[in-house]
C-alpha cells in the first residue's frame, strides 16, 4: 500500500524522497517506511532533515544490521554515513546526501518496536497494510520528566557549573550553560506552553518572549559574563519551577549553592 508523500515536505526532501522511495519499496526485507520528527507536526522547512524509520522483517533484521551503515549507499547521492553510537543509538545511521544537500537519518527497527514509542510517525510506505494497524494498537509517550527530576539534580548541576567558572575552565562552563538550556530550561519552557519537553527545539517559535530572556544565559569567553549567565539561569529555573513546583524543594541545597556562587564571584572580581 502506498501512502502519499506529505505535501508539506520541502522541495529538498521531496527531491530526496523521489530517489529513495523506489529503492526502499523494492527491498523485500522491509515491511515499510515511516517518518518521525518534524515530519509528524509538519513544522518543516528547507533546512529540515528527514528522520526515516525502516521497519524490517524479523527474519531479515540480523542481515540488515550486519552492514546497516552501508544501506544509505543504495540511494543515489550519498556523500557520507555513520552509525549513531555517539547518541547511544546503534540502530541509527546518519547520512548526508547531495543534489540537494540534505541530512537523512535511517533508524532500523523490527515491528515490535512500534508498540511503545515516544511519538507516532507518519506512514510513507506500508507494503502489507500492517504498519498502520501496529501504530494504532500501540501507544506513544514522550519521556517528559516530572518536576522532582529537575529539582533533585539542579543544585548539584549549578554548583558544578560554578566550579568550572571559578577554576577558569571557561570552555567547560560554556558547555555547561548550553546543557542547562537543553536539559532544564528548554524542557520547562516547553512544559509551560503545553508542549513535550524536547530539549531547546524551536523555543524561538514556541515562546519568543522566553527565548529573548534566555539570551541572558549565553556567554562569550569571559568569566564575568559566565557568572552573569549562571545567575540568569538560576533565576529562570526558579521562575519555571514555580509553574509546577516539585513535592520536595531542596531549600538547604539551594541556599548553600547560591551563597557559595555569590561568594566565589565576589572573590574573583
Amino acid at each position: 500500500m502506498k501512502a502519499a508523500t506529505p505535501a508539506y515536505f520541502p522541495a529538498t526532501l521531496r527531491s530526496f524522497w523521489s530517489r529513495a522511495e523506489p529503492v526502499l519499496r523494492a527491498d523485500p526485507r522491509l515491511l515499510g517506511v515511516l517518518a518521525a520528527g518534524s515530519a509528524i507536526s509538519g513544522e518543516m522547512d528547507v533546512y529540515s532533515d528527514l528522520d526515516l524509520i525502516l521497519v524490517v522483517r524479523d527474519t531479515a533484521y540480523a542481515e540488515i544490521m550486519a552492514s546497516h551503515v552501508d544501506y544509505p549507499a543504495r540511494i543515489p547521492g550519498l556523500l557520507s554515513a555513520f552509525v549513531g553510537h555517539h547518541v547511544g543509538e546503534p540502530r541509527l545511521v546518519i547520512a548526508l546526501f547531495a543534489d540537494p544537500l540534505v541530512h537523512i537519518d535511517f533508524k532500523f527497527v523490527t515491528p515490535d518496536a512500534l508498540a511503545r514509542r515516544i511519538e507516532t510517525p507518519i506512514v510513507l510506505i506500508d507494503e502489507t497494510g500492517d504498519l498502520g494497524k501496529l501504530l494504532a494498537a500501540g501507544t506513544a509517550s514522550w519521556p517528559n520528566q516530572e518536576p522532582q527530576w529537575f529539582e533533585d539534580r539542579i543544585w548539584v548541576w549549578f554548583h558544578y557549573g560554578a566550579v568550572k567558572i571559578a577554576r577558569g575552565e571557561l570552555f567547560e562552563a560554556l558547555n555547561f550553560l548550553a546543557d542547562i538550556r537543553r536539559m532544564v530550561l528548554g524542557p520547562l519552557a516547553a512544559r509551560r506552553k503545553g508542549r513535550d519537553q524536547n530539549a531547546i527545539r524551536r523555543i524561538e517559535t514556541i515562546d519568543p518572549d522566553f527565548a529573548s530572556r534566555l539570551q541572558a544565559t549565553a556567554s562569550l569567553y569571559d568569566s564575568e559574563q559566565a557568572w552573569s549567565a549562571l545567575f540568569a539561569a538560576i533565576d529562570l529555573y526558579l521562575e519555571l519551577r514555580a509553574d509546577k513546583p516539585p513535592s520536595i524543594i531542596h531549600a538547604s541545597a539551594e541556599q548553600a549553592v547560591r551563597t557559595w556562587i555569590a561568594e566565589e564571584r565576589k572573590a574573583r572580581r
